[in-house]
């Protein structure tokens, strides 16, 4: 009997080598975003080469980009924007949406069918038409980069979250819940979160990866983080001339955002798994 529980709990917290892998590249990024300044070899506006579109050399291991700045340092800077302000953004969009999306499966009523035409409204506004004409009229900062990308991604957590609420709202507990004369705020935290948080988790991830997407558009049309600092996306848009060199100054950056996305989704598949296997 011990021996099978034994079996069992290895099963529920085994990660599938394509999981690990996913979370060490999003590891490795994450590491890489926070010691930046710290381990980057030169500032990230220098000019440090008079060859534009450097090849790779031990002194500048990924070359030099279109005014001769190390590729290195800027792809390391350009790190802590992307991984930052998407995962801010995803935060921020996460904790509302599914804040919301609970409190109206729990409440119902007007709050739930006027709040939910609202988002439904909102989310049918393509999302680059959204940020381009938020970004374009009110002008491009961290702030309003994060505003905007949480405001885009915000209905769609609210109705995953509402949908998974729903339906434990109906559940036995939550009705004893009631009955025991339990507020509003104690059945959203204490019975319906922890039966819902696994999914919600693994759709923040998703869209953490939809995020650092559409933050790279915006970036690549010259909407997003503004020179000298640079994310990934604008690092392509202003290399581009290098790309029928195939210059590493533009290839690096996007070989960046998909490591980083493709690790994302890697990880999120595997977490499913996880799950079933551990409440199994």
């Amino acid at each position: 009997m011990a021996a099978t529980l034994r079996s069992r709990l290895r099963l529920g917290y085994a990660l599938n080598p394509v999981g690990v892998v996913g979370f060490c590249i999003v590891a490795f990024w994450a590491v890489m975003a926070l010691a930046a300044p710290l381990i980057a070899p030169h500032p990230v506006g220098e000019i440090v080469d008079f060859d534009y579109f450097g090849p790779m050399t031990r002194e500048f291991w990924l070359g030099t980009d279109y005014l001769g700045r190390d590729m290195l340092s800027r792809i390391l800077m350009g790190a802590r924007y992307t991984v930052g302000i998407s995962l801010a953004a995803v935060a921020l969009a996460c904790f509302t949406g599914v804040t919301l999306g609970m409190t109206a499966a729990v409440t119902g009523g007007w709050f739930d069918t006027v709040l939910s035409r609202f988002l439904d409204a909102l989310n049918s506004i393509p999302s680059k038409l959204f940020g381009l004409v938020v970004v374009a009229g009110i002008g491009s900062s961290i702030p309003v980069l994060i505003a905007t990308l949480a405001v885009i991604y915000t209905p769609g957590a609210y109705r995953f979250a509402r949908a998974l609420a729903v339906n434990v709202n109906t559940m036995d507990f939550v009705t004893v819940a009631r009955v025991r004369g339990e507020g509003t705020g104690h059945i959203i935290g204490s019975e319906i979160l922890p039966n819902i948080i696994g999914p919600v988790l693994a759709d923040l991830g998703l869209r953490f990866v939809f995020v650092v997407l559409l933050l790279s558009g915006l970036s690549f049309l010259g909407l997003g983080v503004q020179p000298p600092d640079a994310d990934w996306g604008a690092m392509v848009r202003e290399n581009i001339g290098g790309l029928p060199f195939g210059a590493p100054a533009v290839v690096v950056p996007s070989l960046a955002i998909a490591s980083l996305t493709i690790s994302v989704n890697m990880l999120i598949d595997n977490l499913p798994r996880r799950i079933r296997d551990r409440s199994a």
